[in-house]
């Protein structure tokens, strides 16, 4: 009798760990601010209070690099792969690719994408791209709310939002960040108490310029773009608050995985301190200004509270890292490594370098690429930085000054492909 309670009770344990819900995925990534505009990364500029504590709560990732602008950025965060295999040019997303919404269907989440979209190749593009990317229902995503889908529009006062397929213009009054907030707090009601967990993506319309007041702007008429940036960030810090604080209303923020992180570098309009830096905006520069990016993770009970780590994270690192968190096979055809094992605690791969391959529009210009590690960078016209000493990039190195560090990137430079795609193809 006891050696069948006994096998009962494994019995039942197994069955609950199978059926175990995985967690609730929501994937932040904010519009044009780098890591500098954050005050849980020094800053005492602007005002974010709630990513602050999410920080404070969870895990802050030191070392966490985007592509320098927002397409390039949007294709390998949602595919796993370099920029050098797939991408194929400014506002598009290749039909033929993969994305992490498809992944996560396949495991069985609810999907639901909000923000901006900018993947198409909307309206006001030249014609040779215009309408040859991809739309959010066919990347895998149940249900959308998004700016700059098929047409352009305003973003912020006034918006022009496709919401499920149908583009809709609001009132001058109505404010898009809202609007898109608003509909992923519905989508995460009406699934808290399902049976399959969520995954929502919200690619945030703030803090992209135009620089506009917000609602809690002290005036809706000012022309300050600095101040009114600082305000646009607050505001960006407000909608997070709003999501973490659904999490805990529902019920579901012990299951519930948030992840915040910035597409690019803060627009090159605005200026910011830190500590005793005075950094210029860097979008669309392959410095640490154009692509260093804040990496916060909040998941109570899990993610222990005040953790910080140096590991290096890549934007193609998000795909392998959610699949293994969904418990899902990690696709073999990608360039990401997992950090899931960063956020649980526990033992797991490690990236010792990241590769960029940076050319936003391959119908012309030359592309840009290199390696890097937390010290050291490496491009491919031989250019050598410490990027500790020289975060600017003002002075290259000699091979000599840390022959080691160079062979190792430059091995790792030679892994990755030279050149990507140079004819603009389409299916």
């Amino acid at each position: 009798m006891k050696l069948f309670l006994a096998l009962a009770f494994v019995l039942s344990a197994l069955t609950t760990t199978a059926h175990a819900k995985p967690p609730n995925i929501i994937l932040i990534m904010a519009d044009d601010v780098g890591y500098e505009c954050f005050g849980a990364y020094g800053s005492r500029q602007y005002k974010t209070p709630n990513l602050d504590r999410m920080a404070a709560e969870g895990l802050r990732f030191q070392h966490c690099y985007s592509q320098p602008l927002c397409t390039p950025t949007r294709v390998k965060i949602m595919t796993g792969i370099s920029n050098v295999r797939n991408y194929a040019a400014f506002s598009v997303l290749r039909r033929d690719q993969k994305t992490f919404g498809h992944y996560l269907r396949e495991a069985g989440y609810k999907t639901a994408i909000g923000g901006k979209w900018q993947l198409f190749g909307a309206e006001h593009y030249a014609k040779q791209f215009r309408g040859k990317g991809s739309l959010p229902q066919d990347t895998g995503f149940d249900h959308h709310c998004l700016w700059q889908v098929e047409n352009l529009g305003d973003r912020f006062w006034n918006p022009q939002l496709t919401i499920d397929g149908k583009t809709t213009q609001f009132d001058k009054d109505d404010y898009g960040p809202d609007i898109v907030t608003n509909y992923l707090l519905d989508f995460m009601t009406e699934h808290a108490d399902g049976d399959a967990p969520m995954f929502v993506y919200y690619p945030m319309i703030l803090v992209h310029n135009p620089f506009l007041p917000t609602p809690d702007s002290q005036s809706r008429n000012s022309r300050d773009n600095q101040r009114n940036f600082e305000d646009m960030v607050a505001y960006m810090d407000k909608l997070v608050g709003r999501i973490v604080s659904h999490t805990k209303e529902l019920g579901i923020a012990d299951n519930t995985l948030i992840l915040f992180t910035g597409d690019n570098g803060t627009n090159k309009a605005i200026t910011s301190q830190l500590g005793d830096r005075s950094i210029r905006g860097g979008k669309g520069s392959t410095t640490d200004s154009g692509t260093r990016e804040p990496l916060i993770a909040w998941w109570p009970g899990t993610i222990k509270p005040g953790q910080v780590t140096d590991q290096l994270v890549d934007f193609s690192d998000f795909l392998p890292t959610l699949q293994d968190l969904a418990g899902a096979p990690v696709p073999k055809n990608i360039d990401g490594i997992s950090f899931a094992s960063t956020l649980t605690g526990k033992p797991g791969p490690s990236r010792e370098w990241m590769f960029c391959f940076y050319h936003p529009r391959p119908e012309r210009g030359e592309a840009k690429r290199f390696v890097r590690d937390r010290t050291w960078k490496l491009y491919g016209d031989g250019s050598f930085f410490n990027v500790t000493t020289d975060v600017d990039e003002k002075s290259a190195l000699p091979s000599s000054a840390a022959p080691d560090a160079h062979a190792r990137l430059k091995q790792a430079l030679d892994s990755m492909p030279a050149e990507g795609q140079k004819l603009l193809q389409f299916d």
